[in-house]
């Protein structure tokens, strides 16, 4: 455990409690019968061991800490579906019966706590290290070829002798089939469901983005065709596992990666075709559990909260059209003001993710309006335990000041 006394507390922000609101009353989310409906956004901790087996020591301990107020909903990071999908060492995977078997514990502690999780999976396409890929054998894959993040991709890919490749239809398909295997394989391991990773610039998110898709088939050019490999995902994943055990995750306003946010005009179009799709699905009885949009106050994960909000846009388009559940993200645990307002919507929950990361009693702080912890982004990443199971809860900072 750290020593509490070098905790760092956020005492600049007036804590607002929100146990008054629709943030502590109980929602049904497919199956599950949540408490409360502040979520654990799906957040990279890149802990994992060797051939993306999770490492269960830790990661049990770090979901039970957030999962022991019972009712709980929590997105997983996100796992690799396949070796070809990958290209980043130290995140965990979701594709074969070793991974299974390491879900299992973390996600049966969880459980044991009278919480819920989805595992978040995902394809990274020209977000992954190119190097890798080539060391494991795999091409460097995305939408379109050569359409790089940048001069640096471009150069790191030229170097590593493994060029960016469009995928080939056969490929897509075959994709296709590793989600589907990974949502299996979820379930096997004991999850509660799964969350398609369709944001933030990675693979199924380049298929969606004209500034990545330059393709000129079936999968690109079009509003209908950028989203048809998305829309396959779903559907098989509907057909593996049940619409009510599928989530995904969009991010209609990012830039992180060089995506386009409001600077394409036909993204907005995009996401509303998109949205209205995934509703006619569940007007004949294939609603999925939820819907989570990525806020225009967060274009790029890795800036500070504040900084590199879109406040031309909104996500307000969303509800006109999907009735379901919609989970928001976006900077909110400093913003309670906002969440009072959101939450109104009986249909909303609130995703956290950094200050869950530094204060594992989250929903007990924002139920009270107690000072949070502020997180070390340093530590965000890493091989240990530092920064990641060894932040104090509130009671144990009130008990070490009373001593």
């Amino acid at each position: 455990m750290t020593d509490t006394k070098t905790v760092t507390l956020v005492h600049d922000i007036e804590g607002k409690p929100l146990g008054d609101t629709n943030l502590f009353k109980g929602i049904k989310v497919g199956e599950m019968d949540l408490k409360h409906r502040a979520v654990l956004a799906p957040l990279t901790r890149l802990r994992s061991k060797k051939d993306h087996i999770p490492n269960i020591e830790m990661a049990s301990k770090y979901y039970d800490q957030r999962s022991k107020r019972e009712g709980t909903f929590l997105i997983s990071e996100a796992a690799i579906i396949s070796p070809q999908a990958g290209g980043i060492d130290d995140a965990p995977g979701i594709w074969n019966d070793e991974q299974v078997e390491a879900w299992k514990p973390i996600i049966k502690k969880i459980h044991d706590n009278k919480s819920f999780i989805f595992i978040q999976f995902w394809a990274l396409g020209r977000r992954a290290f190119p190097g890798i890929l080539k060391r494991d054998g795999f091409k460097y894959v995305s939408a379109s070829d050569d359409v790089y993040i940048d001069n640096t991709a471009q150069e790191i890919a030229i170097y590593a002798n493994n060029r960016q490749h469009g995928l080939t239809i056969p490929e897509i398909k075959s994709f296709v089939q590793d989600f589907v295997n990974a949502a299996k394989k979820s379930i096997e391991a004991g999850a509660d469901g799964v969350e398609i990773h369709s944001a933030f610039g990675f693979l199924l998110n380049q298929f969606l983005d004209p500034v990545s898709n330059k393709r000129t088939d079936e999968y690109g050019g079009s509003i209908e065709n950028r989203c048809r490999f998305t829309l396959e995902v779903v559907d098989a994943c509907i057909e593996a596992i049940g619409a009510d055990r599928v989530g995904i995750r969009l991010s209609p306003w990012a830039r992180y990666m060089n995506m386009s946010g409001s600077s394409d005009p036909t993204l907005l179009a995009t996401y509303c075709y998109l949205i209205g799709e995934l509703e006619k699905r569940a007007r004949i009885g294939k609603r999925l559990a939820y819907v989570h949009l990525i806020s225009n106050r967060t274009t790029d994960p890795y800036l500070t909260e504040g900084t590199g909000m879109d406040l031309s846009v909104n996500n307000n388009f969303a509800r006109s059209i999907w009735k379901g559940n919609l989970i928001l993200s976006g900077n909110f645990a400093l913003h309670p003001e906002i969440v009072r307002d959101l939450v109104k919507d009986e249909k909303a929950l609130i995703a956290y993710g950094r200050f869950w990361i530094s204060n594992a009693d989250l929903p007990y702080r924002l139920e009270k309006g107690l000072t949070l912890n502020k997180y070390d982004r340093d530590t965000f990443f890493g091989r240990d335990e530092k920064g990641y199971t060894d932040y104090p809860t509130y009671d144990q900072i009130k008990d070490l000041k009373s001593n």
